[in-house]
């Protein structure tokens, strides 16, 4: 599902029938974040780190590359491989009791995916450093107010205003739409070095021991103890 999550944004791309996209989620949440299986084989196995290296990537390229408007839909937990579509989307809609998490450093990674290149154009600097160094949730509303989603509304009007947005998307000018996000995407490509970067040093901490302790007391549901003391 990783490698789809990924790979999604090029078929919306070529299919000429397509006009817009809503990416949601079925159930309680909206994303629910990495399987803890994957996680420990990527730190044992450098095949399996390289491959989701490439996959997360190539999910932040391609929501970005994509001609057509997405819209995001969130409600619930909104974490992991999930989020980064979420909140790359052209509009981000969440529900204002929607907690939105980015957990690396909780697992003992650096903040990698989608994080280094979109968060502080969302909402500034501070409250990037804030919510990423820390891993505290976001509630919707709060993520509205801060300016890291678009809309934040009442769960049962997440639906109908994500198919009322697609809808005027779908029925607007389809070149002025998308040449506008093309134009608007490049603030996001100039980032693209320190997305890059932040990355490369997420997929580095595969391969240390941080993780080891982030992945186990997850699995125990407990706080982490990692060691004080840093390599570097």
């Amino acid at each position: 599902m990783h490698r789809e999550l990924a790979d999604v944004w090029r078929d919306v791309d070529a299919d000429a029938e397509t006009r817009v996209a809503i990416i949601r989620g079925e159930g309680k949440g909206f994303s629910a974040g990495g399987d803890l299986g994957m996680v420990e084989d990527m730190t044992r196995d450098f095949d399996v780190r390289a491959r989701v290296w490439r996959e997360a990537r190539d999910l932040v390229y391609n929501v970005i590359n994509c001609s057509k408007p997405v819209v995001s839909a969130m409600h619930g937990p909104a974490v992991g491989a999930g989020l980064v579509a979420g909140l790359l989307a052209d509009i981000s809609i969440a529900t204002k009791t929607a907690r939105i998490i980015d957990g690396h450093t909780r697992l003992g990674v650096a903040a990698g995916d989608h994080a280094a290149i979109v968060w502080p154009l969302l909402c500034g600097m501070a409250k990037s450093k804030y919510y990423l160094l820390l891993c505290d949730p976001v509630s919707g509303e709060e993520a509205e107010r801060i300016g890291l989603v678009s809309l934040a509304v009442n769960d049962d009007e997440l639906l109908p205003k994500a198919f009322e947005i697609a809808n005027r998307l779908a029925t607007g000018s389809q070149s002025a739409i998308r040449w506008t996000k093309y134009s608007l995407n490049n603030w996001l490509r100039m980032a693209g070095p320190s997305f890059d970067t932040s990355l490369a040093l997420e997929f580095l901490g595969f391969s240390g021991p941080d993780v080891q302790e982030g992945v186990k007391s997850l699995r125990e549901k407990r706080a982490p103890k990692f060691d004080p003391k840093c390599p570097f």
